[in-house]
């Protein structure tokens, strides 16, 4: 064991996926050079690697790029800094160590090894959902695996998981690995969602279901898998308003294979274990204006936070930490205040905001929020107390796209929590 607390880094990243490169970058950019990015897998780029698709970039690079592209545009940029990083190291623990902290990782190469950091960014990801998340009934046979974990399989390894598929959840890699097992010759029998609407981006519902012509069974679930041995039927039912199952609804379908797009969780057993609030809707750590967890020095972004919908999004976020991360440790990032703090909360057909606080004195401060349903013509009321500072009338907003306001300090007049609420337009 390696307890060289005299091998000190002002920032260590846990995590090399975009999130994590991104807020190294920035960073660096600002003026803190003694970075180390830890990252488990033995490439950077995190889940980016086995999304041969394209449709990423739009934003951050204002072109359309495959994921592997897009890690590659951001490892560049690390390798272009002489940026540390340590491949197939895992962070096994963090401790406080007087002002610091002392983490712990081990590879291969070094072994175990404890270094100190003056801050930490948690940029972890996250994971998926799995059959026993949810207990699916029927027979424990091969062939039901997450939608993750077939596109890795598909992807990174070259295996064909299957050549008669079900897909249960319309989240987003789900319905994209539903087009990628189409275009590699296997049958895509539909795609069953429990809820009365997608999961999924509009555009990977068109782009790949209705291009193919593969079913989506809204407001349906599995309730029974058959097979002895390798999966043999899946057996689905409709649901009624009270996710109860409908009498006389059930459709079989003869498969070989059930991918499970059921949700992701952010990933935070480092954090978890030091004692960080954790969001009891997000499942990632509670966080304020900064980005910055409970503990002071610690800050997360990316979907270890919470679970974007698109990575240049998660790019973005990753900036913002790195931004505040460098300052922190010059010494430069306001000092909060106690007596200045507002609590940002969801109030009617919100599901979650982030982050969930910040300081009146902060002059602006970024909300991104998902609404708990699909809304049409609607208005988002931000409020304060009883009084409402602003309103935005909102065409349309959707559970799977991650919505953003500005709040500026000037609108606020005192210390009551915020909300935000969607009324009928």
């Amino acid at each position: 064991m390696k307890k060289d607390y005299n091998l000190s880094y002002s920032i260590v990243v846990i995590g090399g996926g975009s999130a994590g490169m991104a807020s190294a970058i920035e960073a660096w950019d600002n003026g803190v050079k003694n970075i180390l990015i830890l990252e488990k897998e033995s490439h950077l780029g995190g889940i980016l690697l086995q999304c041969i698709h394209n449709g990423f970039g739009l934003h951050t690079f204002k072109e359309e790029l495959t994921g592997p592209e897009y890690a590659s545009r951001f490892e560049k940029e690390v390798l272009n800094r002489n940026i540390d990083y340590k491949l197939s190291s895992v962070v096994l623990k963090i401790e406080k160590y007087n002002d610091e902290f002392l983490v712990h990782y081990s590879n291969s190469q070094d072994g175990y090894v404890i270094v100190k950091a003056k801050a930490i960014i948690s940029a972890t990801g996250c994971s998926e959902r799995t059959r026993g998340a949810i207990g699916i009934p029927g027979d424990r046979s091969s062939g039901v695996m997450t939608a993750g974990l077939a596109q890795k399989y598909l992807n990174i390894e070259g295996y064909m998981v299957g050549k008669r598929v079900f897909i249960l959840g319309s989240g987003d890699i789900g319905l994209i690995m539903a087009r990628r097992m189409v275009l590699e010759g296997a049958k895509v029998l539909g795609v069953a969602e429990m809820m009365p609407y997608s999961n999924g981006l509009n555009r990977n519902i068109v782009q790949c279901l209705n291009d193919y012509n593969i079913p989506l069974y809204l407001h349906h679930t599995v309730k029974e898998t058959v097979g002895k041995t390798r999966l043999e039927k899946v057996i689905i039912q409709e649901l009624d308003d009270k996710f109860n199952f409908v009498p006389g609804t059930e459709k079989e379908f003869e498969v070989d294979t059930l991918l499970l797009s059921i949700g992701l969780i952010p990933s935070n057993p480092l954090l978890e274990n030091l004692g960080v609030a954790i969001h009891p809707r997000t499942k990632g750590p509670i966080v304020n204006q900064y980005l910055e967890t409970s503990i002071k020095g610690i800050f997360a972004c990316g979907n270890g936070l919470h679970v974007h919908d698109l990575v240049d999004f998660v790019s973005s976020e990753g900036k913002v930490v790195g931004l505040n991360a460098s300052k922190y440790v010059k010494g430069e990032l306001d000092k909060e205040d106690i007596n200045n703090k507002i609590n940002i909360m969801n109030g009617n057909g919100v599901g979650y905001v982030m982050p969930s606080f910040t300081n009146k004195d902060v002059d602006n401060t970024k909300v991104s929020f998902r609404v708990s349903k699909p809304y049409k013509n609607v208005i988002l009321n931000i409020k304060q107390g009883d009084n409402v500072i602003k309103s935005i009338k909102k065409p349309y907003m959707l559970p799977a796209e991650m919505e953003n306001v500005i709040i500026d300090s000037k609108l606020l007049s005192n210390l009551d929590n915020i909300t935000l609420e969607v009324i009928d337009g």
